[in-house]
C-alpha cells in the first residue's frame, strides 16, 4: 500500500529556486500541450507520449531550449505522463457520451502547483532535510515517516507556501482497528450531514459559512487594491490564506469523523448520490458539506483497516419506501421531514427510515397482508448494492 507524508517546507529567501522550477515546468506543460495540438492538427492522430519524450529529449540540443535540460529527466517524463492521463481520461469519458470533461489545455505559470522526481533530482540530507537541485530545503516533520519513499512531490499552493509529498510503500500494514462485527446504514443530507439506522444524527459545521465573513472582508480588501500592484498580490495571498483555513478545518473534521465511524463499524452502507445534479440545484452549499470528500476519506480509512464501504443504487427508493411495512409513499416531497405511513399508521422520521433501507436494502419482503418478512442476506441483488 503506498501513502503519502506531506510536510510543509519553512519560508526561506532561498525558496524562489523552488518557484523557478514550478514556472519552468509550467513552460513545459504548455509547450507538450502546443505539441499535441499541433501534430494533432496536421495528422488527425493523438501524439503517443513515447514519441513526445523522444522529440523533448532532441529539443534539449537546440538553442532556445537548453532551460529543458536543467529540468530533472524523470520529472520532465512526469510532466507528459500527466498530459498523456488528462486525454487518456478525456477519450474514456467521451466513449461514455461524457462530455464535460474535456482535453488538457494551457495552464498559467502562476496557476501551475507541482513537479514530482523518481528516484532521481533529490536527496533526503536529514530526517527534515531535502536536497533539490543542489539546494538544500528544511520542513516541519510534523510526523514521522513509513515505508520506502518511492516519489518525491514539490506542491505550491496558493498562498505561495511549498509542501513536500512523500509517497512512499508501506507495505501490507495490519490493521490498527479491532473488529466490532456491527454493519452501519448512513444517509447523507443537506440539513444533517449523516443520519445513521440507530437514529442518531451528525450535524455538517459548514465551514465555509463560518468563514464567509472572513471571506467576504478579505474579498472587499482584493477589490479595492490597483490592478498589478504589489499590494493587489499581497491581498490575492490574503484571500487564499482564509480559504485555505476553511479547507483545512474541514478536512481535519472529515478524517476525524471517519476514523470515528470506522471503530464503530465494520461494514458501512451509503447511497450512490448524484454529486454534479445535487451541485447543479442547491450549489454552494453542496460544495461546502463536501460529500465527495468525506466518502473517499471514509474508503480509505475502512480499506486500510480491512473494513468495507458499499453503495446502494442512487434510484434505489430508500426515501419513499416505510421500512416497517413497506409502503411506498410517491408523493414524497423534499420538504416533508416526516409523514404518517397510511397503510400502517406510524409516523416515520424521513432520514432514519432512509437510513434503515440503505442498511437492509432488499433484505426485507412485504406481502399483501401488511406483514414484514426478514430474508436471508444472501439473496440480496449484488447489483442493487455494489461494493466500493
Amino acid at each position: 500500500m503506498v501513502k503519502q507524508f506531506t510536510y510543509k517546507i519553512y519560508n526561506k529567501p532561498k525558496n524562489k529556486h523552488l518557484h523557478r522550477l514550478v514556472n519552468l515546468h509550467a513552460c513545459l506543460y504548455n509547450h507538450c500541450i502546443a505539441l499535441h495540438k499541433r501534430y494533432y492538427r496536421l495528422t488527425g492522430k493523438h501524439l503517443n507520449q513515447y514519441m513526445l519524450m523522444r522529440h523533448i529529449t532532441k529539443l534539449k540540443q537546440r538553442e532556445g531550449f537548453a532551460w529543458i535540460g536543467g529540468l530533472g529527466s524523470q520529472s520532465v517524463q512526469d510532466v507528459i505522463q500527466r498530459i498523456e492521463r488528462g486525454y487518456a481520461l478525456f477519450f474514456r469519458e467521451r466513449k461514455k457520451g461524457n462530455r464535460r470533461i474535456q482535453p488538457p489545455t494551457f495552464r498559467k505559470a502562476r496557476t501551475y502547483r507541482s513537479f514530482t522526481l523518481k528516484q532521481a533530482g533529490w536527496k533526503l540530507v536529514a530526517d527534515n532535510i531535502i536536497r533539490i537541485d543542489g539546494r538544500t530545503h528544511k520542513f516541519a516533520l510534523s510526523r514521522p515517516m513509513e515505508g520506502q519513499i518511492k516519489t518525491v512531490t514539490i506542491k505550491r499552493d496558493a498562498v505561495g507556501d511549498f509542501w513536500v509529498c512523500f509517497a512512499c510503500d508501506v507495505g501490507d500494514a495490519a490493521p490498527a482497528l479491532v473488529t466490532t462485527g456491527n454493519t452501519g446504514g448512513m444517509d447523507f443530507g443537506l440539513k444533517t450531514f449523516l443520519t445513521f439506522d440507530d437514529g442518531s444524527a451528525i450535524q455538517s459545521p459548514e465551514f465555509f459559512k463560518q468563514g464567509s465573513r472572513a471571506i467576504g472582508a478579505a474579498n472587499r480588501s482584493l477589490s479595492r487594491k490597483k490592478i498589478g500592484s504589489k499590494n493587489r498580490s499581497k491581498a490575492h495571498k490574503a484571500l487564499a490564506r482564509v480559504h485555505r483555513t476553511i479547507a483545512h478545518k474541514r478536512d481535519d473534521w472529515q478524517w476525524k469523523l471517519a476514523r470515528k465511524i470506522a471503530e464503530q463499524y465494520d461494514e458501512v452502507w451509503i447511497e450512490d448520490l448524484n454529486l454534479t445534479g445535487m451541485k447543479a440545484r442547491w450549489g454552494r452549499k453542496v460544495s461546502d458539506i463536501a460529500f465527495g470528500s468525506f466518502v473517499m476519506k471514509l474508503d480509505y480509512v475502512l480499506r486500510s483497516n480491512g473494513k468495507t464501504l458499499s453503495k446502494r443504487n442512487r434510484y434505489f427508493a430508500s426515501s419513499q419506501t416505510h421500512f416497517a411495512c413497506g409502503y411506498v409513499n410517491s408523493e414524497l416531497t423534499l420538504a416533508d421531514r416526516e409523514w404518517v405511513c397510511p397503510q400502517c399508521g406510524e409516523t416515520v422520521q424521513r432520514d432514519v427510515n432512509a437510513a434503515q433501507m440503505i442498511k437492509h436494502g432488499r433484505a426485507m419482503s412485504w406481502g399483501g397482508d401488511g406483514i414484514s418478512r426478514a430474508l436471508p442476506a444472501a439473496i440480496v441483488d449484488p447489483q442493487e448494492s455494489p461494493s466500493l
